[in-house]
């Protein structure tokens, strides 16, 4: 009797991990420890890590262990394990954001042992482009390091796409490759722990986006082409800044002729227009139509 009860539990499971296979294509399973303590958790949980039919999440409150199920040429397990820490949930390879877990109710606040305690004032910073099997690498501050108050979030972006600016300005695609380079491994490096709730948001939606368009740039060496991507890169890095603060005021202006008479937008330290889509061509062409401070 004991047999067939074990089995009345297994195979109910068993069905409905094949079901879960045979909805999502490509699909591969990774298994993530999340902290969260309660029923009401774990709805949340697999509901922040759902994707229609692109990914599963199935968490234990138990063990605190998820199964991710994922449609792997469409997301990834990092995709949905950042949402789940956007939603105030620790996990083996994204914390949460402050503000994300002091918004969950008090009953569903969990002991954050994955967060690195303070020492002499100071909170550690997490590093969360180095994974060694999954752990966290804890960066220690250094003296050299400029506190939060002196570097904003995404000080790293901002300063090799001006670069790039530049080099588009001086039609100089060799340059311009270099630079959307520098800003391909600038998007690694941002810290997610150290974003608001608004800029984590929006970073979620917009860093495979700006990766694709500086890898366009990077990859091209025509600098015909490298415009093109320019546009599509400055479109959603405004996206971002306009929801961060900013080193400084920073101008959005627009090339009314750019694109077959269709217009395109960047970013630049200086009100003075310097046409990065026409250079020489056309310097002085277009208008500053905003101020991000």
């Amino acid at each position: 009797m004991r047999l067939i009860s074990l089995l009345g539990l297994v195979i109910p499971v068993l069905l409905s991990t094949q079901h879960t296979h045979a909805q999502i294509k490509n699909a591969k399973t990774a298994t993530v420890k999340v902290f969260g303590n309660t029923p009401a958790v774990k709805t949340i949980i697999e509901k922040e890590g759902k994707d229609g039919q692109f990914a599963k999440v199935d968490w234990n409150q138990t063990t605190k262990l998820a199964v991710v199920t994922y449609d792997s040429s469409k997301t990834s397990a990092d995709e949905v394990l950042k949402r789940i820490a956007l939603a105030g949930f620790d996990n083996e390879k994204f914390l949460a954001p402050d503000d994300a877990y002091i918004q969950l109710a008090k009953a569903e606040q969990y002991e954050r042992i994955l967060k690195p305690a303070l020492k002499n004032g100071t909170e550690h910073q997490v590093d969360h482009t180095n994974h060694s099997q999954g752990v966290q690498t804890i960066i220690q501050p250094s003296a050299n390091t400029k506190s939060a108050d002196e570097k904003t979030a995404f000080a790293l972006l901002t300063d090799p796409y001006f670069a790039l600016k530049d080099a588009l300005v001086k039609t100089d695609a060799v340059a311009a490759a270099a630079q959307a380079a520098a800003f391909q491994a600038a998007i690694k490096a941002v810290d997610i722990n150290k974003l608001s709730h608004d800029e984590h948001t929006v970073w979620m939606k917009v860093m495979n986006k700006l990766a694709t368009d500086a890898a366009g740039i990077t990859k091209n060496k025509d600098v015909a082409r490298q415009r093109v991507a320019f546009a599509s890169l400055s479109n959603t890095l405004y996206e971002l800044l306009k929801v961060s603060k900013v080193d400084g005021p920073i101008y959005y202006q627009h090339c009314p002729m750019f694109n077959e008479g269709k217009g395109a937008h960047w970013l630049s330290k200086e009100n003075a227009v310097k046409n990065p889509f026409f250079g020489a061509q056309m310097i002085s062409c277009g208008s500053t139509v905003e101020t991000l401070n």
